[in-house]
């Protein structure tokens, strides 16, 4: 009876164990066929179309013509004909010196003129009265050539007169100081009933041209080539932006090139002129110059987040339509901001992964997400191939 007892408690303990046996070979069996979870990731489109290309560079704005009017007279300032920060044209009469004494002065130097004119007449006169009276043989030779000679003492005083009148008036008209220029009037220098020296050198008042005007910007040595190509072409474009690099101020055309480059920083200077219709841009304000080099048609553009760098160059993740990745080789044109130009790799519509590339290879199944770095706003070119 023990013996069958102790059979069939063996028997039963084997049953056991084979049944466990089978559950554990099945929960690893089932471990093994299901797949992994998918991995979150930031997904962007790939686009296609018109792709500004544009050289940054800092710079200030300076008035196209600064003016510093001063007196080239002495006098008392009788008038002052402007306020304060106020447009004026270009002939405007901006003071008035006291003319009188300059009047004065010309009808003097007119009286002069009157009386040494009437003395070369008397002599002129006198000489053919004389002259008669030689051929007569009344006078001597020598007395018809004094005569004579006193034309010219006389004819170099009326000169001598006549340029002093034309002192005298032009001491008259410095009595009226005008715009040379269209500008704007800065702070007031000097004031009603002030004397004024023309040795003093003193400026009265600053005007400054603001239509147009031109920024000064600098940008790199080595795109200097570029865009001297480029401007054999036309005219390039130039944007003027806030310091904050956000608000666009104004538009404008360059207009040259500085004919050296700065050794100590290795960079050129460039001047851009603007029309400045709403005055949004002042002398000596600091800028951010956008210099519109090219447009590229129809290019491929991804966000440059997107561009990963392996052994055999740069790749992007491409997200198929089983949301698995597959890793594609790229060839890219030039990283401006935060956006790439593609030349080759890519198409319009491929969905590429620009965040969570670090969890990636090939053939993983990913979540696609809205992507958090994706911008596509043009900036600085950081790199051209």
């Amino acid at each position: 009876v023990k013996t069958r007892a102790f059979w069939g408690l063996g028997l039963i303990l084997a049953i056991c164990a084979a049944l466990a046996g089978c559950s554990s070979q099945q929960a690893k069996s089932a471990k093994a066929v299901s797949p992994p979870p998918a991995i979150p990731v930031g997904v962007a489109t790939v686009k296609q179309g018109d792709f500004n290309v544009y050289l940054n560079g800092l710079g200030s704005v300076e008035a196209f013509y600064t003016v510093s009017l001063k007196t080239r007279i002495d006098g008392q300032i009788m008038q002052v004909n402007f306020r304060e920060g106020q447009d004026v044209k270009k002939g405007e009469t901006l003071l008035v010196i006291d003319p009188r004494p300059y009047e004065v002065a010309l009808a003097q130097s007119q009286a002069n003129l009157q009386k040494d004119e009437a003395q070369l007449t008397n002599a002129k006169a006198q000489y053919e009265r004389n002259k008669v009276l030689y051929e007569q043989g009344v006078i001597a030779k020598q007395d018809l050539d004094t005569l004579q000679a006193s034309f010219g003492t006389f004819e170099g005083t009326i000169a001598s007169d006549k340029a002093a009148i034309k002192n005298a008036e032009l001491n008259l008209t410095y009595c009226y100081i005008k715009s040379p220029i269209d500008g704007r009037v800065g702070l007031r220098q000097v004031d009603p009933g002030n004397y004024v020296t023309g040795a003093g050198g003193t400026a009265l008042l600053v005007i400054t041209q603001l239509h147009p005007i031109a920024v000064i910007f600098t940008l790199p040595e080595d795109q200097l080539l570029q865009v001297r190509d480029h401007m054999r072409q036309g005219p390039l474009d130039v944007d003027a932006y806030s310091s904050d690099d956000k608000t666009k101020l104004s538009s404008g055309k360059l207009l040259t090139i500085d004919n050296q480059i700065d050794a100590t920083t290795g960079t050129v200077k460039l001047k851009a002129v603007f029309d400045n219709p709403d005055n949004n841009l002042w002398p000596n304000q600091f800028v951010n110059a956008h210099l519109l080099l090219e447009t590229r048609k129809n290019a491929i553009t991804a966000p440059a987040a997107a561009l990963q760098r392996g052994p055999d160059g740069t790749f992007a993740y491409v997200v198929d339509a089983n949301n698995t990745v597959q890793m594609k080789p790229l060839q890219v044109a030039l990283t401006q901001g935060s956006t790439a130009v593609v030349t080759s790799g890519l198409q319009a519509g491929d969905k590429i992964v620009t965040d969570g590339q670090e969890k990636l290879q090939v053939g993983s199944r990913v979540a696609p997400q809205s992507p958090a770095r994706q911008n596509q706003s043009s900036g600085n070119i950081g790199s051209q191939t």
